[in-house]
């Protein structure tokens, strides 16, 4: 029997904003000391009054824009009443009845996943366990935290993870988090339900804390042949809360699903509601920068790049923004051709051998030392035969420790190419002498015994020898040997 899965996400995300929500106190999720960034209002003392981040609201803004959503024109913070220790009110301040955002959606592979809602709420404390007892830092207590909320349109695990991924290179494009999902600043959880008819919703069970996109990928695949079995034997399957065991990779019981009652939601007496302008609105959309699908479809349409290229430069975006000053150094007066020879050589070097380099380092700041001016004269001097490609990885290499043009690194490490014909074939003639073998196998008509020999020339010459003109002396004297 078929089983039609229906996925839904709740995803909470830190905002990036120089105080917290409701209070001054610094919003700094790297503090490593406890219990620093605290005060009487964020530790819910009595008599404190919160006031509202009008940048948190803006930020929370500009992701509902940037997510095709309608803004909510009046809106109002709610209290939401449950207890946990790192809950210092004994309440959260959040929002139910009416989110910032609304009716949006986002694109993934040609299909809109609807996002229901984008409200915003102040984050809790953190526990710490012990073997024997649980400490509690509130640092993270009033955090700016965004909660998005999408329909069940998500079909499969693969999907849910394309869609945290793509989720979180929007907020990092929009400057809104850093969404660093092991260090908490992006947490997912997910609603699976199955069903017998693809427009039916079965009984939802609720994942909480996934931390990391393999960890929404494996934990939705397990939750649903868990599900599946249970239909499949006549069982019923029961609305609740599991947690995401990443070293067995299964899911386990925590605790039966509250319903939105059970929180008794009311309007915060201690703020007042939120009149959002069209005007406000109008000038932080002005403030959206390029977001990641355009971005893709400008790359493909400007560069004539390939999808895996594309995609090296969209997550990484400083270095997609290294690539196209690289590319923005090569003359614009040259022929579509040579322009665009150049443009996939630099391409192949940055993401291969640069890449290489950098082992996980940023293009950005006083640590690299490669400007896009010297890169592309590295590419060109690539392109116009002037150096080798073994050449060229010793050019970079040193360019990468010293930050040196590269014309002036060959001059000082003696790597002018060989370009002298009659000097090239002396060489030639050496390496034909030294492999008769492979002479006799190019007889034959055996190719890669001339990619064999013209590999034996640049090894003599240590790669400073032209590789057009050696393969071409090579093949010329090879012609006159009968």
């Amino acid at each position: 029997m078929e089983y039609y899965p229906k996925i839904g996400l709740e995803i909470h995300i830190e905002l990036k904003t120089k105080s917290k929500m409701f209070c001054n106190c610094k919003n700094d999720p790297q503090e490593r000391h406890p219990n620093i960034n605290i005060c009487p209002v964020c530790l819910g003392h009595p008599g404190t009054l919160p006031t509202i981040n009008q940048e948190a609201v803006k930020k929370t803004i500009k992701t509902g824009l940037a997510l095709n959503c309608e803004i909510s024109r009046n809106t109002f913070f709610e209290r939401k009443n449950y207890f946990y220790p790192d809950l210092p009110k004994g309440y959260q301040i959040s929002q139910y009845s009416t989110p910032l955002c609304k009716n949006g959606f986002l694109e993934i592979e040609g299909k809109k996943i609807r996002i229901k809602r984008i409200h915003l709420e102040e984050d809790t404390g953190r526990l710490i366990h012990e073997k024997d007892c649980s400490l509690v830092d509130f640092n993270r207590a009033g955090i700016p935290l965004m909660e998005l909320v999408t329909e069940p349109d998500i079909e499969s695990a693969r999907e849910a993870r394309k869609f945290a991924e793509e989720l979180q290179l929007i907020l990092r494009y929009l400057d809104v988090s850093d969404a660093e999902m092991e260090k908490g600043q992006m947490r997912v959880e997910a609603n699976v339900s199955l069903s017998q008819k693809k427009e039916v919703l079965g009984t939802k069970v609720e994942i909480k804390n996934l931390n990391s996109f393999k960890a929404v990928e494996k934990a939705i695949e397990y939750e649903i042949k868990r599900q599946r079995k249970i239909l499949e034997k006549g069982g019923k399957i029961v609305q609740e809360t599991r947690g995401w065991d990443p070293a067995r990779e299964i899911t386990f019981l925590q605790r039966e699903k509250e319903e939105a009652q059970d929180y008794r939601y009311f309007p915060e007496p201690d703020l007042p509601p939120l009149e959002i302008t069209q005007e406000m609105i109008e000038e932080i959309k002005a403030e959206i920068p390029e977001l990641p699908k355009q971005k893709r479809e400008r790359l493909k349409r400007e560069y004539k790049l390939d999808e895996k290229s594309i995609e090296i430069f969209i997550k990484d975006k400083d270095f997609g923004e290294y690539f196209e000053k690289v590319v923005s150094e090569f003359d614009p007066n040259l022929s579509k051709e040579k322009l665009s020879r150049l443009i996939k050589l630099a391409t192949n070097y940055l993401t291969t051998d640069l890449l290489g380099l950098l082992k996980g380092a940023s293009v950005k700041g006083e640590d690299f030392l490669i400007t896009p001016e010297n890169f592309a004269e590295f590419i060109t001097l690539i392109e116009e035969g002037k150096i080798s490609s073994k050449i060229a990885k010793i050019v970079l290499e040193e360019m990468f420790k010293t930050g040196a043009d590269p014309s002036q690194i060959i001059e000082e490490k003696g790597l002018i190419l060989i370009t002298d014909e009659s000097e090239i074939e002396k060489i030639v003639r050496q390496v034909i002498s030294e492999n008769q073998k492979a002479i006799s196998d190019f007889k034959k008509g055996k190719e890669t015994a001339l990619q064999f020999l013209i590999g034996q020339v640049m090894a003599k010459t240590k790669g400073k020898a032209n590789p057009k003109i050696a393969k071409e002396v090579l093949t010329k004297i090879l012609k006159e040997i009968k």
